[in-house]
């Protein structure tokens, strides 16, 4: 099953987890599934439908934007990283 990797601020919403194995064929299918076993975690994580600007998803080190977006394909190898963005001065 692909692996999730859940970032040290999210932690709280996953149980403490900081990877998480999680059935499905799309980052959106993954990103489904983890948020209907922790709810908190996917209000952070979307807005409506849509993931948040601030929220950066890699596939494998790859940027799913620059990919098919949340219908980007995962294999049950493939690692996903959540990345919140970082802002400050």
């Amino acid at each position: 099953m692909p692996v999730v990797r859940i970032p040290t601020p999210l932690r709280p919403h996953s149980g403490g987890l900081d990877k998480v194995e999680v059935a499905g064929g799309t980052v959106q299918e993954l990103f489904d599934q983890l948020g209907a076993t922790y709810p908190a975690l996917r209000e952070r994580l979307f807005d409506g439908a849509e993931l948040r600007r601030f929220v950066n998803v890699y596939v494998n080190d790859e940027d799913i934007r620059y990919l098919d977006d949340l219908a980007t394909a995962v294999a049950a190898t493939d690692e996903v990283s959540i990345i919140p963005a970082v802002a400050g001065g």
